[in-house]
């Protein structure tokens, strides 16, 4: 999809190669970006973005200092904004905005060819309003092709983006799943156990129906009765999980060399 018209254009990020990257993906629509600046930290992108008044922005999330949340708020004007981000470690607020979309590092030219169609439906109808809605679903399915290291989980009106290996085990309640971190956090998600369980790390094993542990923070195990173990969870509460008799073999062979 080409787009009707050229955007004056600002690319912030701390990252060389990332700026490079994002000018060689916008080469291939040169009728449609004009690239008026670069910005390589937080300060440096309110002042050029304030002075220049770029129609449209790329953003890194996570620059020293000040992060690209900073520098909206810095800015004296509403341009439309396109989030750069490794995926990972963020909190995402929710505030007002022209996001149109957001770019997982490492960038690809399929994904970019997404965010121009996404840029001309947005821009063409007018649609200036940030769904978080539809932000968790564009990050869902980004869970499907990229190695997870977080999970995103809505709370009120904003995102949190928790660490995955900072999650010591997840339990099933009905159809909640309550998420456990090592330091005895306990977060609720909309989701299925099985559903969850597709997009985690090889280090999430199933020890019974309705929990999920993490591997790597697996402190003891004992031997219960009728064919079931005792985890004993590297956590703040040293959790106790029993397994149930199906996953016997399983759980038999973390312990076998």
């Amino acid at each position: 999809m080409k787009l009707n018209r050229s955007y004056k254009t600002i690319i912030v990020d701390d990252e060389p190669l990332a700026r490079i990257r994002l000018q060689t993906l916008m080469g291939d629509y040169p009728e449609n970006f004009q690239i008026i600046a670069e910005a390589e930290n937080g300060e440096e992108a309110i002042e050029k973005i304030n002075q220049m008044r770029p129609e449209l922005i790329f953003l890194d999330i996570q620059m020293p200092e000040i992060s690209g949340f900073d520098v909206l708020n810095g800015l004296n004007y509403n341009p439309k904004v396109i989030f750069c981000t490794a995926f990972d470690e963020f909190a995402l607020k929710a505030f007002e905005t022209n996001c149109v979309d957001y770019l997982v590092k490492p960038l690809t030219k399929e994904r970019f060819a997404k965010t121009i169609k996404k840029l001309g439906q947005q821009i063409g109808e007018g649609n200036s309003e940030f769904n978080l809605n539809n932000l968790m679903e564009q990050f869902s399915r980004e869970y499907k092709k990229n190695e997870t290291s977080s999970i995103p989980i809505k709370i009120g009106d904003r995102v949190i983006f928790l660490r995955l290996d900072e999650v010591s085990y997840i339990q099933a309640d009905e159809k909640y799943v309550s998420i456990v971190t090592k330091h005895a956090k306990s977060y609720i998600l909309d989701s299925s156990l099985k559903k969850l369980e597709e997009k985690l790390p090889v280090y999430f094993i199933r020890v019974h129906k309705s929990y999920l542990v993490n591997k790597n923070l697996l402190k003891e195990i004992r031997k219960h009765f009728d064919s079931r173990f005792v985890l004993i969870m590297d956590d703040y509460s040293q959790s106790k999980i029993t397994t149930g008799r199906t996953y016997f073999q399983a759980i038999k062979s973390l312990v076998e060399y």
